[in-house]
């Protein structure tokens, strides 16, 4: 074995080493790129109007590598979706006050953190709400995933919702309406000020759950 050789295959006993990485780091890296590629792609295109061969030329790896990681067109879909609704969950848990005062501190903190999120980064906003018609179960999905996100932490608002069924399903319809606005707002360019926006996302969280602990507690 020449010098070159004895360097590729140091530490790696199966001779995979290749410009420094591992097959397995090379095989993330891949990934990595398809997700990435694929993100902007589906924000500036409808799903039926992206191939296989389209995310291949713009993430620069062969389709042998994207089936290493993906079954099919639907399957890379689904995995940019639940990568851009993590991102997007782990910015709104960062922005939670860890003992808010109040409903209004609450929500004013998390729906301005969401808002900005979007503002930001169009292109995750357009993927998550408006360019993946086909993924209706998922985004059902997304809806109950952030209302079990939300119900944690209105556990140490002292006016939080009292009946567990009625809190459960009071924040599965809060977020459900909580979207469609969004939706509006970024198919309407997001024109309007994103404080307003900030300000009757908030108004409607605290009129919709203040009601709910009224209601609880009279009966």
């Amino acid at each position: 074995m020449d010098k070159q050789q004895q360097v590729a295959t140091a530490g790696d006993p199966c001779g995979d080493t290749y410009g420094g990485q591992s097959r397995q780091e090379r095989s993330a890296d891949r990934r990595h790129r398809i997700l990435t590629s694929s993100r902007h792609i589906f924000a500036a295109r409808g799903y039926d109007d992206v191939t296989v061969a389209d995310v291949c030329a713009h993430s620069g790896v062969a389709k042998r590598d994207f089936y290493e990681h993906f079954a099919d067109r639907e399957s890379l879909l689904l995995a940019v979706h639940r990568e851009q609704n993590d991102w997007l969950l782990a910015g709104i848990t960062a922005a939670a006050p860890p003992h808010p005062a109040g409903l209004d501190e609450l929500f004013r903190a998390t729906m301005g953190a969401k808002v900005a999120l979007l503002l930001a980064h169009p292109d995750r906003a357009r993927v998550i709400y408006i360019n993946a018609p086909r993924l209706e179960t998922r985004r059902r999905e997304l809806l109950r995933e952030e209302a079990v996100l939300f119900d944690g932490l209105l556990h140490g608002v002292p006016a939080g919702p009292r009946d567990r069924l009625r809190s459960d399903r009071l924040l599965l319809a809060l977020m459900a309406g909580v979207a469609e606005v969004l939706i509006e707002w970024l198919a309407g360019g997001m024109a309007d000020a994103p404080d307003v926006l900030v300000d009757h996302l908030t108004e409607l969280a605290v009129a919709a759950l203040s009601e709910s602990a009224a209601l609880g507690k009279s009966t």
